[in-house]
């Protein structure tokens, strides 16, 4: 599963605020994600984050960018 800055991610394990989905702020050996529903900003090892993720709700594609 390639996930990409700014790609909003469908959590297995919801939120304690109600939510599952969460945006994705930063890519590399550590993930930054914010909640979209409280706004709560979390650090994730990629390999922790790749097991919690279900879907990828919205992709944000090269053609939105520029």
């Amino acid at each position: 599963m390639e996930i990409n800055l700014g790609d909003i991610i469908y959590m297995k394990k919801q939120h304690p605020c109600g939510s599952h989905e969460w945006e994705v702020l930063r890519v590399g050996a550590d993930f930054k994600i914010k909640c979209v529903r409280c706004g709560r900003l979390v650090m994730l090892p990629r390999v922790k984050l790749e097991k919690a993720v279900k879907r990828i709700v919205s992709s944000r594609s090269s053609a939105d960018e520029g």
